[in-house]
């Protein structure tokens, strides 16, 4: 649905748009443009029956189709993955990017898997003096972690996979009882889990664009219509969750929403788009980061777009910017070395 929107929002005169799918087995596939996009707003399908492609690596910039009959089916410009979770929003098909030499829209390998990774993301906030939610870290076999819950945390909390995304394995656990399951799920997803205090907060979320100076949007609110904001009502529910944008929030408040958004965005090392959501105690008015995502949801009912399009961005302009700049970074990475030159004697 994401990837249906980016499609639908580039300027045919402007861009030839070459469509990737990516089968549950990792392989790679092109889309063929009459059988595959369809009229504007239908689902993309992946044609997981076409040849397999890879890469061409060590700065080259051509799909090869794989098998017997390897051949290039032609080269890219700059790859715009609209991936959520393992294997797309961590670091991985970044590594490969890079490893190829071509130009891709969003963070690198260090900023993607850092804002991937909750507890890392944590470490490195408190660092930079950003506040987030107190939390207990779980792994698998741990034996005391009810006790040490009860005594950090309290009931209710959250329970999320440190690695995951679009709100996958995450649980509120209203009782010791109900802790268990839930980070057994948690644990099916990544091996090691978050347990985090619960907040009686608003859902605040902001958007940022940019590589050395990064820029933000207004802040908007989210109003879940159920305990949290789930896989569901994120992609799938219209009337999952409403979106205010911008948000009700006074002058001061706005400020300091967009002042964080920058400072973590800087401290996680974040290049090209980042969401980032806070939790806002209705009780102290204090805010709390609680997570970023190095690539936010592109579908009609998304924040991201949303929040751009409200600051004066159109969606078609805000794609437009996010591979300017990462035809920008890639042309500054270009002239760093990566290998050592000795001065020449004499």
């Amino acid at each position: 649905m994401s990837a249906r929107n980016v499609l639908d929002a580039l300027d045919g005169d402007r861009y030839e748009a070459v469509l990737l799918g990516i089968d549950p087995q990792g392989r790679w596939h092109l889309g063929h443009a009459d059988r595959t996009i369809g009229p504007p707003g239908t689902p993309l399908v992946l044609e997981a029956a076409s040849a397999a492609l890879a890469i061409e690596p060590g700065g080259g910039d051509t799909l090869i189709r794989c098998g017997a009959d390897a051949q290039s089916v032609g080269a890219i410009d700059v790859f715009f993955p609209v991936l959520h979770g393992t294997y797309g929003e961590d670091g991985t098909v970044q590594g490969l990017l890079e490893m190829a030499g071509v130009p891709y829209v969003g963070s690198r390998v260090l900023g993607s898997a850092i804002g991937m990774d909750k507890e890392v993301s944590k470490r490195l906030l408190r660092e930079a003096d950003v506040p987030v939610v107190d939390h207990v870290l779980a792994r698998r076999f741990d034996a005391d972690l009810t006790a040490r819950v009860e005594r950090v945390l309290g009931f209710p909390c959250f329970v999320k996979p440190a690695n995951s995304g679009s709100s996958v394995g995450v649980h509120k656990v209203k009782s010791p009882a109900d802790l268990g399951s839930a980070v057994d799920d948690a644990l099916s997803y990544d091996r090691k889990v978050l347990v985090e205090r619960a907040v009686d907060a608003r859902e605040i979320e902001c958007a940022v664009l940019g590589n050395d100076r990064p820029e933000t949007s207004v802040p908007g609110e989210v109003v879940p219509n159920a305990e949290f904001y789930s896989y569901r009502a994120k992609y799938l529910d219209e009337n999952g969750a409403a979106l205010v944008v911008p948000a009700d929030l006074p002058p001061e408040k706005v400020a300091e929403v967009r002042d964080l958004s920058v400072r973590a965005f800087v401290a996680l090392e974040l290049e090209g788009m980042a969401r980032v959501d806070f939790l806002l105690d209705r009780r102290s008015d204090e805010l709390f980061l609680n997570e970023v995502n190095t690539i936010p949801g592109f579908t009609r009912i998304s924040m991201y777009p949303k929040l751009w399009e409200a600051s004066g961005l159109s969606y078609g302009r805000l794609v437009d910017r996010l591979i300017e700049l990462a035809l920008e970074r890639h042309a500054v990475r270009s002239q760093i070395s990566t290998r050592y030159a000795p001065e020449a004697s004499g």
